[in-house]
């Protein structure tokens, strides 16, 4: 199954790269970002990725682009490290698991497709069995709740407890059917995709990876560079609004599962050119469905200095060390 890349002319037209340019391509995939920029100028980019899967894109975009072409197998969040502090004129990060990902049965990220319930966008660390298999049922309930925005978090955590106690889940199929027990089957929604997509973001420590790389950013970018953020999740877009408001000088309310926001007298280090996300048109949700929950928010770096690092950001909820504990 071919990978379409999302909102990719509004990404090309935030990102708006130029001959002689260096763009990070914060999370590569199958590369269609990275290959639409390198056609759009005669710039560098760096491509950069967790997943050990991708070799035969970077292979293929290499052959293609030479070397105004490079790629390192890190997590975006450490993409300041990767330029060894060099400054950069443009980062373009897509987050969320890839259709590529949802494609594999061995990778235990959907639902739809049996396989080993294992979530993790690398190799290591642990895996979503583990953590239905460890974690307490108020950790399990209070990761459904705030990740997976699941308002039956309670009883799903109930459900899940009380089956491992009998077998372990060790399958996408198996934990589906419990959340089907737990939930019912109603409406065009499975009723475990809400758990699903919580276990997820929490086995690959999604939103503190977001928080991270939005720092290193900031850090890197040149003024002038341009941040393009695509999201697909509402946590992950609030995060990712409230950082670039923030960053300009705008102060608002936080997300209810987010701590108290505090104004802060720093220079602004992004001017914002659109103060709202970006959603997909009509013609792009009809050849692309994947489109419908895509959300790009975009800033331009000044030359102030970066902000002091924060965590307030994150939710609060249990953190990956917990199950790394429990594992261990």
């Amino acid at each position: 199954m071919s990978h379409t890349p999302v909102l990719l002319d509004e990404v090309l037209a935030a990102l708006s790269p130029g001959d002689s340019e260096t763009i990070i391509d914060g999370t590569f995939g199958a590369g269609g970002y990275s290959a639409a920029i390198l056609r759009a100028a005669n710039c560098k980019l760096v491509g950069l990725d967790r997943d050990p899967r991708v070799g035969p894109h970077v292979e293929r975009l290499a052959a293609k682009f030479g070397e105004r072409f490079s790629f390192v197998q890190a997590e975006f969040s450490g993409l300041d490290q990767v330029t060894s502090g060099a400054q950069v004129d443009g980062v373009v990060l897509d987050i969320g698991v890839s259709s590529m990902q949802l494609d594999e049965d061995l990778r235990g990220f959907s639902f739809m497709r049996d396989g080993p319930l294992d979530m993790r966008m690398s190799s290591s660390g642990p895996s979503a069995a583990d953590a239905v298999k460890y974690m307490s049922r108020n950790d399990l309930e209070r990761i459904f709740k705030v990740y997976g925005e699941e308002r039956r978090a309670r009883r799903c955590a109930d459900f899940i407890v009380r089956a491992r106690d009998e077998n372990p889940v060790e399958t996408t199929g198996a934990l589906a059917d419990i959340l089907t027990r737990a939930l019912g089957q109603s409406g065009k929604r499975h009723p475990a995709t809400r758990v699903f997509q919580a276990l997820r973001i929490f086995i690959n420590d999604e939103l503190g990876e977001l928080v991270r790389g939005l720092l290193a950013a900031e850090r890197i970018l040149k003024p002038g560079g341009r941040l393009v953020v695509v999201s697909f999740h509402s946590l992950e877009d609030r995060i990712v609004k409230s950082f670039l408001r923030r960053r300009s000088g705008e102060v608002r309310g936080g997300s209810r599962h987010l701590p108290p926001q505090s104004v802060n007298e720093t220079a602004p280090s992004f001017v914002l050119k659109k103060r709202s996300g970006v959603s997909a048109g009509k013609d792009e949700l009809r050849a692309n469905p994947r489109a419908r929950s895509a959300r790009l928010r975009a800033g331009v770096r000044t030359d102030a200095e970066p902000w002091s690092e924060e965590n307030n950001l994150l939710p609060v909820v249990p953190g990956l060390d917990v199950l790394e504990g429990l594992v261990a």
